[in-house]
């Protein structure tokens, strides 16, 4: 299809905007949830932008996965956050979309990275949002780039798959539970969903949820330490379905793992029909959040050790395990190829 009239495909996209007091936690550092959000704008306006370049229905990008998102360093009150995002990679029906954050320091002019995040739309008819329409393809610098766009591709389309067939109920905690258990520490937030929080399809703003998700996954964290706690990385995000205007969303977080200087915490979303109860409840986005413990200089504590309570706790304490030495083991290895 040939691009309309005055409307050329955008390469990238940068949105700056100032941190404020109520972008951060009470020592001033913002939230994760915040920047996941800003993140998830940029995205979503850069992914809209393209796939509307061409004849036909106009198309909104809807977000359907985040892979791991590192933070490398805190942003902080006063701070601008300047969010760069660039399309690389497009399938027929989905495009990846590549985020970095930079924190610049206004008084000194000082700028660090704060965040590096790879985000994958499939773009949706405005007509009919069960319609996925196609995506224009990009020119790639080299057939090599256009083949390791295409690996990452196919890799994260499994991942999805597999996440899918992992959706179990969430335990509610015993009455009076011991501190430094997972019933101690687990919180669930609940929320309607409103006009503000959705696209002009009245579904929720994926950067919404992933605020609501890290909000509970602070909680969590704040409860097993009882310290300032910051986060650390967001394994892969998975959007499983779509959440509607008006839907109850019933966001929890529960401790699965605790290294002796990281905490990670299992982040799942429920959503609900508050008028049309037949329907049922369902799982929407499921994600894994890790968090560290500060002291008042921002400076790594050790965490509580995590009590085990029951076969199914042990079982994810393992889970988590692995997949903590699994990206240890890669950070090192990433280590080793930068020196």
């Amino acid at each position: 299809m040939s691009v309309p009239p005055g409307r050329e495909a955008a390469s990238s996209l940068q949105l700056n905007r100032i941190m404020r007091p109520d972008d951060a936690n009470i020592m001033g550092t913002v939230h994760g949830g915040t920047i996941l959000k800003m993140i998830e704008e940029a995205g979503c306006v850069i992914g809209t932008r393209h796939c509307n370049t061409q004849n036909g229905e106009h198309c909104l990008a809807a977000l359907v996965r985040v892979e791991k998102t590192e933070f490398l360093t805190p942003m902080f009150i006063g701070e601008v956050a300047h969010v760069t995002a660039e399309i690389t990679y497009t399938s027929e029906h989905s495009l990846e979309v590549q985020v970095k954050v930079m924190a610049e320091n206004v008084l000194t002019g000082a700028k660090k990275m704060t965040n590096k995040a790879a985000l994958w739309y499939v773009p949706c008819s405005l007509k009919n949002v069960d319609k996925i329409m196609e995506v224009p393809p990009i020119k790639y610098a080299s057939a090599e780039q256009g083949e390791e766009g295409r690996k990452r591709y196919e890799a994260q389309k499994m991942a999805r798959l597999e996440t899918k067939t992992r959706i179990e109920e969430v335990a509610s905690p015993p009455p009076n539970p011991e501190q430094h258990t997972v019933g101690f520490s687990q919180s669930s937030l609940i929320h309607l969903v409103g006009p503000s929080d959705c696209t002009l399809h009245d579904y929720v703003h994926g950067g919404v949820t992933m605020k609501l998700m890290d909000e509970v996954a602070g909680i969590v964290a704040a409860r097993h330490c009882n310290t300032n706690i910051v986060t650390a990385s967001v394994d892969a995000i998975n959007f499983h379905r779509k959440i509607k205007k008006g839907c109850v969303v019933t966001v929890t977080g529960r401790l699965t793992f605790v290294s002796n200087r990281s905490m990670e915490i299992e982040v799942l979303v429920d959503a609900s029909q508050l008028m049309d109860t037949a329907v049922g409840r369902y799982r929407a986005v499921s994600a894994f959040f890790t968090y560290i413990s500060l002291d008042k200089d921002n400076k790594p504590l050790p965490v509580p050790p995590l009590k085990i309570e029951g076969e199914e706790e042990q079982r994810c304490f393992e889970e988590g395990k692995a997949r903590y030495l699994q990206n240890k083991s890669k950070r090192l290895a990433e280590k080793e190829r930068q020196q």
